[in-house]
């Protein structure tokens, strides 16, 4: 790893912990030429998916398409940041999980729903108004009493 201060090429790992749901290992490291110390993150570049649209396109999957989504439907809920960022992870290993080298945008949201309804049963159905494509206070309420039903 070349240093980003002196661009020496001998640096040395002084500490790795585990980090994001263990997705990740942040290393402390310190420049043998320069003493300088810096951080730096690992984690497995592992191939997701594409996606197929209702339109029958396809596309790359796109984690910050997911994160805005989950993060509009979450806005001024009480969910922390750690929590959204441990149902995305738990969204990532579903989709590797199927093993398909593409998956229907369709089977994506109703993963991306039952993360949510675990999360925030508000952002659930913010979340579901949109991807379903709810016409009128008839069918937010269907979805509500439904969700009553599931506890």
């Amino acid at each position: 790893m070349y240093c980003p201060f002196c661009t020496a090429t001998e640096t040395k790992v002084i500490d790795s912990r585990l980090v994001a749901d263990g997705h990740q290992i942040r290393r402390r490291r310190e420049c043998i030429a320069c003493l300088e110390r810096f951080t730096t993150f690992e984690m497995a570049e592992l191939v997701m998916p594409r996606i197929i649209k209702r339109d029958g396109s396809r596309e790359p999957y796109h984690e910050e398409k997911l994160r805005s989504g989950l993060m509009r439907a979450l806005e001024k809920r009480p969910v922390s940041v750690e929590q959204t960022e441990k149902a995305i992870n738990r969204l990532k290993s579903k989709l590797r999980a199927t093993g398909e080298r593409e998956v229907s945008s369709e089977m994506l949201g109703n993963l991306i729903m039952e993360q949510l309804k675990k999360l925030d049963k508000v952002a659930y159905v913010r979340f579901a108004s949109v991807y379903r494509s709810f016409e009128d206070i008839r069918e937010f309420g269907e979805e509500i009493a439904r969700l009553g039903d599931d506890n």
